[in-house]
């Protein structure tokens, strides 16, 4: 029987996390096949099977907290590997999703159209070139009220400490871009007049702003995403704040769900919290709860 043991681990770590458990109780290993993946703080480790045979026991699940020389597995050198059979056709799941591409989708894109009833056709993919994503799905399902909390992986964890220690120990600098917004000028010119006789409102730019916002965020959920504790919240909906000057200092009201609003929507909300800075008539409700800003 062979001891598949906790690697030594690097100076200042202490310990490691289950990331992920590649084999089975009753799985043949061959030597140096991937057995575990175990998250440090600091880096990422693999524990390699070192004989070939049977695993006979699991000493460990995902997300078990273990520490240097701890055993994970035993497994049976004088176990002979399994012989090749034929594959036997399986017969097809009730679960399995119905879609004639659902082989164009990655494996949790098609899990997330079955377990939301969703067809694949009638959700506009965001991924690279297009493709759906589990996040588009999600999104589509829930009306884009919904939430995804993730916990943490402890080297998140260690880098979400550093960046706030940096936050609050050294100094912050601000860095700007400059952009061509000669097209979107041109744009709202040319449309600016029609658009304010249609909606009984002016065309600005921070209707631009937020929708290119939106845009972004569906693109890169992580950006739009809280974290708590020690878990990761992915919000799919966009929830804007936007900085309106009043007389009592710089306040951000909060547009809710702006990937559902036109651009008349978001300049009227615009105006009308504009107004109520003014009054100091705005609520703790209108100014709390903005993924981006």
């Amino acid at each position: 029987m062979v001891e598949i043991k906790v690697p030594v681990l690097p100076e200042s770590v202490t310990d490691a996390q289950v990331a992920q458990i590649h084999k089975k109780v009753g799985d043949y290993a061959k030597e140096g096949e991937p057995l575990f993946e175990l998250e440090t703080d600091k880096v990422m480790l693999e524990v390699l099977a070192t004989a070939s045979g049977v695993i006979t026991e699991l000493n460990v699940s995902e997300s078990d907290v273990v520490t240097a020389n701890a055993v994970l597995a035993n497994v049976d050198e004088t176990a002979a590997a399994p012989s090749a059979s034929v594959p036997v056709e399986k017969a097809e799941s009730p679960k399995s999703i119905q879609s004639s591409d659902s082989e164009a989708h990655s494996p949790s894109v098609r899990q997330a159209l079955f377990e939301n009833d969703v067809d694949a056709k009638e959700v506009e993919g965001t991924g690279k070139k297009g493709r759906l994503t589990r996040m588009d799905v999600i999104n589509r399902s829930s009306g884009g009220r919904k939430e995804e909390r993730v916990p943490m992986s402890r080297l998140r964890a260690r880098i979400a400490e550093r960046l706030v220690e940096a936050q609050q120990t050294a100094a912050m600098l601000t860095t700007f871009n400059d952009v061509d917004m000669s097209a979107v000028m041109a744009l709202r010119s040319k449309y600016k007049d029609q658009f304010e006789k249609t909606h009984d409102t002016k065309l600005g730019f921070m209707s631009f702003f937020v929708k290119a916002a939106v845009k972004a965020l569906q693109k890169f959920p992580a950006v739009n995403a809280s974290i708590d504790g020690t878990d990761i919240i992915y919000h799919h909906y966009q929830d804007i704040g936007i900085a309106v000057s009043s007389d009592r200092g710089l306040v951000v009201p909060v547009i809710q769900s702006c990937e559902h609003l036109s651009m008349s929507d978001i300049e009227s909300s615009i105006v009308a919290y504009a107004k109520k800075a003014q009054k100091g008539a705005l609520t703790l409700d209108e100014m709390t709860g903005g993924t981006f800003t």
